[in-house]
């Protein structure tokens, strides 16, 4: 009696390979220089759409601010691969640097200097005002977390601002990327907050790519997905705060493949006291820290991650926890009676509005659920391989996000990265069996 059960998930899984087979083989089948040429034309594409669509003047203007880099990248790299260059790879990385300046550093040049020039048009994201008083308040001494929900009505509201601007939805360690706008008593121009968060994300993102044992092929898609496709680059150019984070979480990933524990422990606690959604990876880190004999090591890595968010954070969730948990943990939860920009047409967010008592339901219910099912899962293969730890987070995430009652389309380049990341790692793996 048995038997069918055990048959059924094979003939599912085999039915899934045939629908996408096809797909696979000829995606296989190109050259990485054609492959590129295909994912610039579509983000050229992307780019275009947005620009038409979008209701938001920052994503617009990068959208059509960005068609023509794409366009020409992903033209130039396809005729090339008919013909099959000697030096592809190299016309490769010049690409990539094609597409950094045109599809990055220009849009986000020009939309500083036009928010620059009037500050009362929305050239930025609302984070990045946000992110910049926040910087103010620190670099006076003051809380950054001041506006809460009390009987209806927000207290400590930013005067003239939208309610959900009110609200610092991230841990204090954000607010560095404020601070050079607060020090020369600007806003906005070369001290705007996403300029900071670029320079550090690239950086970073060097750092990592420099370290990360793979084919360079395999680095150059990594940095494809995280900075120069929109998955990468329309936050760079609009908003930003997710890519530090995604940056210092490479650098971990990394820290982590090549047994760097210290490394992991600080990149890792770093994003943590950045923002909550650095959380999920800095906690499943310790599950696959294990040094060259395989012993684990996770107690140094979670030393310095509780040390750097314990350091960063309690002083400023001592001094006023109600506006902390406020704005840290119940405004991005939709949960603050303040409707966020974040809120997205995703299931989640569709059935809180339908019934709002949802909405102290699903994120729990999901974490219940999904947390058993992980437990199952991660029992069945241990010990857990880095690759798979980055794959269970790359599903995690996805549901989250799905679930959650205030979230974005936007917050899918997590488990985009993450699930990319667990590929490339997993062929690294595969060889170091092999040899």
């Amino acid at each position: 009696m048995s038997q069918p059960t055990l048959v059924e998930p094979g003939v599912a899984m085999v039915e899934r390979r045939r629908v996408y087979e096809p797909a696979r083989r000829w995606w296989e089948g190109r050259s990485p220089l054609a492959q590129d040429g295909v994912l610039y034309v579509g983000a050229g594409i992307f780019a275009w759409l947005l620009g038409i669509f979008s209701s938001q003047p920052a994503q617009w203007q990068w959208g059509y601010l960005s068609v023509a880099p794409y366009l020409i990248a992903g033209s130039l790299a396809l005729v090339s691969s008919w013909r099959r260059p000697t030096r592809a790879f190299f016309l490769r990385v010049l690409l990539l640097i094609v597409v950094l300046v045109g599809a990055v550093a220009v849009p986000l040049g020009l939309e500083a200097r036009w928010r620059q020039l009037d500050p009362s048009k929305q050239y930025a994201q609302p984070e990045v005002s946000v992110i910049e008083r926040s910087g103010a308040a620190l670099s006076k001494g003051q809380d950054p977390y001041r506006s809460y929900l009390k009987n209806g009505r927000i207290v400590n509201a930013v005067p003239g601002e939208p309610a959900f601007e009110s609200f610092f939805p991230y841990f204090p360690l954000m607010g560095i990327f404020g601070l050079p706008s607060a020090e020369t008593k600007k806003g906005r121009g070369l001290t705007d907050a996403r300029i900071v968060m670029t320079l550090m994300t690239l950086m970073v993102s060097a750092v990592a790519l420099r370290l990360l044992r793979a084919s360079r092929e395999d680095k150059l898609r990594v940095a494809q997905v995280l900075l120069a496709l929109p998955t990468g680059a329309l936050f760079l150019a609009t908003g930003g705060d997710d890519m530090p984070i995604l940056a210092l979480s490479l650098l971990g990933v990394v820290a982590l493949q090549r047994r760097r524990f210290n490394l992991a422990g600080i990149s890792l606690g770093v994003a943590a006291a950045m923002k909550l959604t650095a959380w999920p990876l800095a906690a499943g880190s310790l599950l696959v820290a294990r040094n060259d004999r395989d012993r684990p090591t996770w107690l140094r890595v979670a030393l310095w991650i509780a040390t750097i968010v314990l350091v960063t954070v309690v002083p400023f969730a001592w001094r006023a926890p109600h506006a902390f948990v406020a704005n840290v943990l119940a405004f991005p939860l939709g949960l603050a009676g303040v409707s966020s920009p974040a809120a997205s047409a995703l299931p989640g967010h569709v059935l809180t509005s339908w019934w709002p008592f949802l909405g102290h339901v699903l994120t729990p219910a999901a974490l219940v659920v999904g947390g058993y099912f992980a437990t199952r899962y991660t029992r069945r293969v241990w010990p857990l391989s880095l690759s798979q730890l980055l794959g269970l987070m790359s599903v995690s995430f996805l549901i989250l996000i799905c679930v959650a009652s205030a979230t974005r389309v936007g917050y899918v380049i997590y488990p985009l990265n993450l699930a990319l990341w667990a590929s490339v790692c997993r062929r690294h793996e595969d060889s170091l069996r092999v040899a």
